[in-house]
């Protein structure tokens, strides 16, 4: 129990928690059949990682996740993960581990609340409504003890929003800030009243891409629900290998994750597809959230100009505005996306250090970095494609 009269109990399963009991905390707005704000926290996204092996031994990710109980109720949840290396997270620490070991400390194993693989920003402190501050207090503080009882080194809680990191640094954590690339939908009737809003150079770049990009020889389909046919899985399966080969060494997901989402995540999935004499050449995968459509995987086996551009950028941008979604989330890093409508933003995390000089150390460096994502997203918001009227209405 900690200091708040809640009790903390870890789960080395999703299954001992439930469904029901998981997503009332994790996304109480879908109670009415409507989609979760964020898909990658649902029971069945984080399921589909268990189940599938993507998380688990031997994964660098094993899971213990978190509830909070207060008279006889959960009023919160947390996907807590003992890590063993910093792979996947894409809040990047490497440099701590190899100062840490440097000096003769041990950095792995540590404690990750986050979604694997997923650089998405979402509440990681789940809590049912009414109960936001004492759970998210609970969570926080129980999670900190068992860092602390079992010598770890470390705790972190990334891609977390605004609030959870305002509220994890009025209980001691250190807050780190760093920047993404999201498309904002201003109420655009279509696309080319969001083009309307660009300079004139910009505008006709965008418009010369998309020419390009379809011009490929052969068709772009958009597809959902059972639209997606088990060979486009598959082939979303080699896209996603190859490009994981190139970029990680090692893909993070398995071929069962495919399979199950298939099954169990195909309502949440938005696959856009190129084909060519009926046989995908390039594909990407999108998650639909309530408000937000979230970029995540794209790969191709064959090259032609733009179409990564088409696929991932400018035929989400189509989806958000047909469906009235207030934004498009591309993933991680990448400025290339600013030229295409994408603007820096800032995402958060939230960090504990159990030993108090290396923490000194941490804190001041995180300081100088905080100055400087500032001034980068300044900087590039500065270069973006709006008008220069629009520019200022934006800042």
């Amino acid at each position: 129990m900690d200091g708040t009269g809640i009790t903390i109990t870890v789960h080395d399963t999703i299954g001992a928690i439930g469904a029901a009991v998981w997503d009332a905390c994790a996304c109480p707005e879908a109670a009415d059949g409507g989609r979760p704000n964020d898909p990658f926290t649902t029971y069945r996204f984080l399921e589909a990682l268990e189940d599938s092996g993507s998380v688990g031994p031997g994964t660098g990710w094993r899971p213990h996740y978190l509830t909070a109980e207060s008279g006889g109720q959960v009023v919160g949840c947390a996907p807590l993960y003992l890590k063993t290396d910093s792979q996947g997270e894409y809040i990047f620490d490497f440099n701590w581990a190899h100062a840490y070991e440097g000096a003769g400390g041990r950095y792995y194993p540590k404690l990750q609340i986050a979604v694997p693989f997923t650089p998405v920003t979402g509440r990681r402190l789940l809590t049912r409504p009414g109960f936001e501050a004492e759970g998210r207090t609970a969570l926080i503080s129980g999670a900190v003890e068992l860092a602390a009882r079992n010598k770890l080194s470390s705790l972190h809680i990334t891609f977390c929003t605004g609030d959870e990191a305002q509220a994890g640094a009025g209980m001691g954590l250190m807050t780190r800030v760093s920047q993404q690339f999201h498309w904002q939908n201003d109420g655009y009737a279509d696309f080319d009243a969001f083009l309307a809003q660009l300079s004139s150079r910009k505008r006709k770049a965008i418009r010369k891409e998309r020419r390009q990009a379809n011009d490929f020889g052969g068709e772009i389909r958009v597809l959902r629900g059972d639209g997606i046919e088990l060979r486009h899985w598959q082939a979303m399966w080699d896209f996603y290998q190859d490009t994981g080969a190139r970029k990680w060494g090692t893909p993070y997901l398995t071929r069962e994750f495919f399979d199950i989402a298939a099954e169990r995540l195909r309502e949440d999935i938005l696959m856009v597809m190129a084909e060519r004499d009926g046989r995908p050449v390039a594909g990407a995968l999108n998650l639909i959230g309530r408000e937000a459509l979230f970029g995540r995987y794209w790969g191709c086996n064959e090259h032609h100009p733009c179409l990564h551009f088409e696929l991932c950028y400018y035929r989400a941008i189509d989806f958000a505005i047909e469906q009235g979604l207030a934004r498009v989330e591309a993933g991680a890093q990448g400025e290339h996306k600013l030229l295409r409508g994408y603007l820096p933003r800032q995402t958060h995390s939230l960090h504990w250090i159990a030993d108090a000089g290396f923490a000194d150390a941490v804190g001041r460096y995180l300081e100088a970095e905080r100055a400087a994502v500032d001034e980068d997203i300044e900087v590039l918001t500065s270069y973006g494609p709006f008008r220069k009227d629009r520019r200022e209405e934006r800042e």
